[in-house]
């Protein structure tokens, strides 16, 4: 009998020992969605009153949990019954990526006039309407947090296809977990940062005190922080989408080898052409589409 327990307690930590591996594994995988979850975020959850930031971040995080709970039992059925639509999920959503890193890009550089800023700060709102506000800002970060969530958990989940079944649960939830609460504990932190410095500031009773500086250095660096994590993001989206298209598109994965460069420089460019070709084709989709109507 305790030989047996003694085995049990082995087999019990030869698999915890494969899931640390394997999460390991997935965290690598998926730290680039990650990374760009992060920036989203912390653009979205700015640019509110100081005091409705984390009450709104907060009310992300829920819809986030929501999205995990809704996409995990989904995933898990496909990955036991129809492993194929993994890889088809998988690719779908390299095109969005590719997309979305793409259009960052094009933005950037043809840069289109948008509407009023969502934010509620330059401008006097009544309740009804700061909370009219919250609810679009709200509604519109946990839709895209929606999209990302199905490629962090689908990207996670194909680096466990064909392992037991509970090892795929536990390994992929984990990931789901450090996908929500880890990116959303570092968002509230940035931002929150401002506020830091505030603060810091308002404490600080001289006017070339130590404290005076950070808090100057935090309220300056809020804005920054969040432009370069933009940045990240997008390098991000587009290596994460490149790498999905040569390991899993025949054509890209037999081709791709032959060139003389760096594996992260040809997913980046694969990653960046094929963004660029969605981009064209969802672009002349828009233009087509009212032509359309107008004459119907």
């Amino acid at each position: 009998m305790a030989s047996g327990f003694f085995v049990l307690l082995d087999d019990i930590a030869a698999i915890m020992d494969d899931v640390a591996v394997m999460s390991k594994v997935a965290a690598k995988k998926t730290a680039g969605i990650l990374g760009d979850d992060l920036a989203v975020n912390a653009e979205k959850a700015s640019g509110f009153a100081s005091s409705r930031e984390l009450p709104v971040l907060w009310a992300i995080s829920k819809g986030s949990l929501l999205n995990k709970v809704i996409i995990l039992p989904i995933a898990f059925l496909l990955s036991a019954f129809f492993p194929v639509a993994i890889i088809v999920i998988l690719v779908a959503g390299g095109l969005f990526l590719a997309y979305e890193g793409a259009e960052k890009i094009f933005e950037f550089f043809f840069p289109h006039q948008h509407e009023e800023s969502e934010g509620i700060t330059n401008k006097t709102f009544t309740e009804e309407e700061i909370l009219e506000a919250e609810k679009g800002k709200i509604k519109s970060a946990i839709v895209t947090d929606f999209i990302l969530s199905v490629e962090i958990v689908i990207i996670a989940l194909s680096t466990v296809v064909g392992k037991p079944i509970l090892q795929q649960i536990t390994v992929v939830s984990i990931i789901a977990i450090i996908a929500t609460i880890g990116v959303y504990g570092i968002v509230a932190l940035i931002v929150r940062m401002d506020e830091a410095g505030f603060k810091l500031i308002q404490i600080s009773k001289k006017d070339k005190s130590f404290l005076k500086f950070v808090g100057n250095i935090l309220v300056k660096a809020l804005p920054l922080v969040i432009k370069s994590l933009t940045v990240i993001g997008t390098i991000a989206l587009l290596l994460v989408a490149g790498g999905i298209f040569v390991h899993y598109i025949p054509y890209f994965h037999h081709v791709v080898p032959t060139i003389n460069l760096p594996d992260i420089v040809k997913e980046f460019v694969v990653g960046l052409v094929l963004g660029f070709v969605v981009l064209g084709v969802v672009n002349l989709i828009k233009k087509i589409l009212p032509k359309k109507t107008v004459t119907e």
